[in-house]
């Protein structure tokens, strides 16, 4: 093992972490036991800080291969509660608006996630990592900026409905990458003409790394320190 030349390393991200941050713990860990001050570390896809699940990781030289991980399909596990929007279209923003959930069935649900199966239209949330002008858009949406982004083409393959529990459904998402499952449970929530917004999102797969592929955060410190480090191919 290298970390130079390239390793992968596959973390659940915890709860209340922001990817960089995760990057950032793992980085430190890194270098540390190559005895470097600086190394490239990069994650395949941002995960926002009230979701948790499976994030890959890529040092030195296996950066490159950031782009083949993130264009793999994901699938996610998500609890959508029915009948009230927030602004970042999760926990993160108090309840804005709240809308009548006595019409919706559990047939009802399942009527309508099936018109999101396949390839959809989808405005990403303006509290997201997405760029305008050069800046982030939840950069702009923390300081009460309007933001306008645009509609992107994304597929999802499937939506599975596990539980019904009005005003709470739980489902299961296999998508592409670029899919946004808060602006998803948004568009569910207007197609049940009523609202909803997330209360907890867990990526449970990235392309064949499931979640108990993964460390968790506290196992990686570890984890590095127990890797036999060989000499580097361009040392």
């Amino acid at each position: 093992m290298n970390f130079k030349d390239g390793a992968i390393i596959c973390v659940n991200k915890p709860y209340g972490w922001t990817s960089f941050g995760v990057v950032n713990k793992v980085r430190y860990f890194v270098c540390r036991k190559q005895g470097v001050k600086k190394l490239k570390v990069g994650h395949a896809g941002t995960l926002d800080p009230l979701a948790t699940g499976v994030m890959i990781l890529c040092t030195g030289r296996a950066t490159k291969r950031i782009e083949e991980f993130q264009a793999h399909t994901k699938e996610y596990v998500a609890i959508l509660r029915l009948g009230a929007t927030t602004p970042s279209f999760d926990l993160e923003k108090e309840i804005d608006a709240t809308y009548p959930t006595d019409h919706i069935t559990r047939e009802l649900v399942e009527e309508t996630l099936r018109q999101f199966v396949g390839s959809i239209e989808q405005v990403p949330p303006a509290f997201s990592a997405c760029k305008v002008d050069g800046k982030r858009a939840y950069d702009l949406a923390r300081k009460g900026r309007e933001v306008e982004l645009k509609p992107k083409t994304l597929v999802i393959d499937e939506i599975e409905l596990l539980a019904c529990e009005l005003p709470d459904i739980r489902i299961r998402v296999v998508c592409s990458k670029g899919t946004y499952i808060r602006a998803l449970a948004r568009d569910i929530g207007i197609a049940l003409h009523s609202g909803a917004h997330l209360t907890a999102l867990e990526r449970t797969r990235v392309g064949d790394v499931r979640l108990e592929d993964c460390l968790a955060l506290d196992q990686v410190e570890a984890w590095v320190d127990a890797q036999e480090l060989t000499p580097s191919v361009n040392d």
